[in-house]
């Protein structure tokens, strides 16, 4: 979808109405826009397929309400109503969403790494970086984990993404140096 920013956030809300809601009389104008830059572009179009597929089959519904860049990651809101294992399969998409933004440019859309400039951090390829690269402990390059707070931390996933394969593989947090709770 390259072309204009505003292009590409209006081709990609016109192939998605059903996840983004324009008026019917202005498809042009949705209530939100994906708020980044054109490089992740792919990835929320990725995301945009998984979320429909699990929608229909579901047969719910389906709303973004906020679609923007936080922390150098893609962040996705949205309202709907779904059943437990729908919203499964929509949280999973929003986690590779936000796993492959993670590692992906957000101006070019290549193999990006995070960057921080003063207070602002941003994943960049080196071609569009800016400041300087923030160092990661290699065995924690693509780690995702999630935890739970409900009274007591806990966690509930540790996983490696894999962004060939835009999938994720299970990892024992102790391999990491990570106590689980």
């Amino acid at each position: 979808m390259p072309g204009s920013n505003r292009s590409w956030r209006t081709e990609l809300i016109g192939t998605y109405p059903d996840l983004f809601h324009p008026p019917a009389d202005n498809t042009g104008v949705a209530q939100i826009y994906p708020e980044c830059a054109e490089g992740w572009c792919d990835l929320l179009d990725r995301l945009c397929v998984r979320i429909r597929a699990a929608v229909q089959a579901d047969g719910g519904t389906f709303k973004f309400t906020q679609v923007k860049a936080k922390f150098a990651t893609i962040r996705i809101y949205w309202d709907g109503r779904l059943s437990l294992d729908a919203a499964a399969l929509v949280e999973e998409a929003i986690a590779l969403a936000e796993a492959r933004s993670a590692c992906t440019c957000e101006e070019c859309g290549e193999l990006g790494r995070l960057y921080q400039s003063g207070n602002w951090l941003m994943t960049r390829c080196a071609a569009h970086a800016k400041g300087l690269p923030v160092d990661t402990r290699p065995e924690m390059e693509n780690i995702h984990m999630r935890r739970l707070a409900a009274g007591q931390v806990q966690l509930l996933s540790c996983r490696r993404y894999d962004r060939q394969r835009d999938t994720f593989t299970d990892v024992d947090p102790p391999s990491l140096g990570i106590e689980e709770d």
